[in-house]
């Protein structure tokens, strides 16, 4: 069903958006723009950082989990706490648990965000896999101070919903977005596996040229 549901969910994203043709993946150039942090964006870091990381992820990815509990608290501590880089998470919504469960944690403060976003990482197995992932995400709703009355509201955020699914469709037809998670650092996109050696050396690297 999680299949039939993204499949659906970008046919008509895209039907809407891009009625023409498909659109080919960007020039550098072009993609440095769409990379560009965004009034929508949520960053984790100062605005001003020099070093910029942008992740493509979708809640209910475990691999997306794993980065967020064992590689980005040490990023965080060396890298984006001392001012050196910032991360900015974009959704790339791999089922309608993860839709929701992103339409969620924008429904709270800007600044709350990212505390939101841990919690649901942390607490994944509990709630992206169940039959009542809806409940699952309410209990985190009720945790994170949004009422049922708000939390309804929330997922029933059309607007809010339409650029969710805007930003898969942009990733996965301008910047060759096809799997999560998917990072670019200061507009290039990173190859390998997320590990802390290798974000380490990639960030030291950067460090050392600026």
């Amino acid at each position: 069903m999680r299949e039939i549901w993204v499949a659906l969910l970008f046919l008509t994203a895209f039907a809407v958006s891009f009625p023409a043709a498909a659109q080919s993946p960007q020039s550098a150039a072009g993609a440095a723009s769409l990379l560009e942090v965004k009034p929508q964006d949520r960053v984790l870091g100062p605005a001003d950082a020099p070093i910029t990381i942008v992740e493509y992820a979708s809640l209910t990815c475990p691999h997306c989990a794993n980065f967020h509990k064992d590689v980005l608290p040490n990023l965080t501590q060396k890298w984006i706490d001392t001012g050196k880089a910032k991360l900015v998470m974009r959704p790339f919504p791999l089922d309608e648990p993860a839709l929701r469960a992103e339409m969620l944690a924008r429904c709270v403060a800007p600044e709350r965000y990212y505390p939101v976003i841990d919690t649901l990482f942390v607490t994944q197995d509990n709630w992206a896999f169940s039959r009542d992932w809806r409940g699952g995400l309410e209990r985190i709703a009720r945790l994170a101070g949004v009422s049922k009355k708000d939390y309804e509201a929330c997922l029933a955020n059309k607007g809010l919903e339409d650029q969710i699914v805007q930003s898969r469709l942009i990733a996965a037809t301008q910047l060759d977005v096809n799997a999560t998670p998917t990072f670019f650092v200061n507009g290039k996109k990173f190859e390998g596996a997320p590990t802390l050696p290798a974000f380490e050396q990639l960030l030291s690297g950067l460090a050392a040229r600026s």
